[in-house]
């Protein structure tokens, strides 16, 4: 398990890096984006991905972008998400990379946390899992936060939106650490 926790934290070192960059590049310019608009985000990333996987190219020159490259704009846009419901859609004001950083880490914890526990539950069954399965599996995670809004976030019997995006770091992670295992 400790392989697992420091393959995961690097995973999010690496994805903290960029959206750091990206912070003192663009400000927090996502905060204006609403709960769909996020969903949307990681939507085109993981068809991307998908159409990658379905034409077997793994990175596509022009664009510049490849397969883990996506996977880490996932769990960024995931995290900013949480970051969205934890600050539940206040004004759009910019945020410093000395307020937003500490809210990443955080968010990034309750993921790691959960994959822990999970990972105790079913001995980490997902190394042994393909990475067609994680794409389909954030978009499936997509498509319930996309209901959840369009019940103007209530649930019955169902875990949250917050859940979901947990989820869907925990799978792009898995993708991430089997990708830099050479297993993908």
């Amino acid at each position: 398990m400790s392989t697992t926790n420091q393959q995961y934290d690097e995973v999010i070192r690496a994805c903290k890096d960029i959206f750091i960059k990206k912070t003192k590049d663009y400000g927090t310019s996502w905060r204006v984006l609403r709960p769909i608009s996020i969903v949307d985000q990681i939507f085109i990333k993981a068809q991307r991905i998908r159409n990658l996987q379905e034409t077997k190219v793994q990175r596509v020159d022009n664009i510049g972008d490849d397969i883990p490259s996506e996977f880490k704009g996932i769990i960024n846009y995931a995290l900013i998400g949480m970051i969205q419901v934890e600050l539940h859609n206040e004004e759009s004001e910019d945020l410093n990379v000395e307020q937003v950083e500490p809210l990443y880490d955080k968010m990034a914890a309750q993921a790691k946390a959960l994959m822990e526990n999970k990972n105790h539950d079913y001995g980490e069954a997902w190394r042994d899992m393909s990475q067609q399965s994680f794409v389909d599996l954030i978009l499936m995670k997509l498509m319930r936060i996309r209901q959840i809004i369009s019940n103007e976030g209530k649930t019955e019997a169902s875990e949250g939106i917050d859940a979901n995006y947990l989820d869907i770091i925990n799978y792009a992670a898995f993708a991430l650490i089997l990708i830099s295992e050479g297993k993908q």
